[in-house]
């Protein structure tokens, strides 16, 4: 089984790229090959130039529309030939290009496709959570497509909603099961063991 070789996109403080670089250092088959960020603060480029890896601020204000955005984004990611793409918190959209379909992933803070599209994001999707009273949330590591959160699922982990909870403490929770959910996605990726048929995701 092969290293599978990642570039990671973020916005902001980088706890799941850490979360990554630590599963990798544990023995995880796939290593973080260049980190890209929206923001020039964004902490998650401090913690990849910590680590020795390659760091690189795209900022998104600087561009006028999505498109050239994301032609300013794959100019730096192709340079480093990465297998595929992990969305960790990266908060603007993402084209597909025809050879990067299905080889990139992100991970939605609930049972998709409950909670998800534009503007469901972080504390806004538990608040949403608790607003409409669900008993079950959780997380969703999908495919990315052309559109906010509506690509092929990959896993699903349950979090229940407690009596007493609070966005704060529900997304503490569902980031505890976020933790687990990326990596084993990316393992079975790695393993060969993703296969898409439609908007099926089967596991061999």
């Amino acid at each position: 089984m092969q290293t599978l070789h990642l570039a990671v996109l973020l916005s902001g403080s980088g706890t799941t790229l850490q979360n990554l670089m630590d599963r990798s250092h544990a023995g995880d088959p796939y290593e973080v090959t260049v980190v890209i960020g929206s923001k020039p603060d964004a902490y998650g480029l401090t913690r990849a130039k910590n680590a020795g890896i390659p760091a690189v601020c795209v900022p998104r204000k600087e561009y006028e529309n999505t498109d050239r955005y994301n032609t300013a984004l794959w100019e730096e990611i192709r340079p480093y030939n990465v297998a595929l793409i992990v969305l960790a918190g990266f908060a603007h959209m993402i084209r597909v290009p025809d050879d990067f379909r299905h080889k990139i992933v992100n991970i939605h803070p609930a049972l998709l496709p409950s909670f998800g599209g534009k503007g469901m994001y972080g504390a806004h999707v538990h608040e949403a959570v608790l607003e409409y009273g669900t008993k079950v949330t959780g997380c969703t590591v999908h495919f990315v497509d052309e559109r906010y959160d509506t690509g092929p699922i990959i896993l699903q982990k349950c979090v229940p909603v407690r009596e007493d909870d609070t966005a704060e403490t529900l997304e503490a929770r569902v980031q505890e099961t976020e933790r687990e959910a990326l990596p084993e996605a990316l393992r079975l990726i790695a393993e060969g063991r993703v296969a898409v048929e439609g908007r099926r995701v089967r596991i061999a």
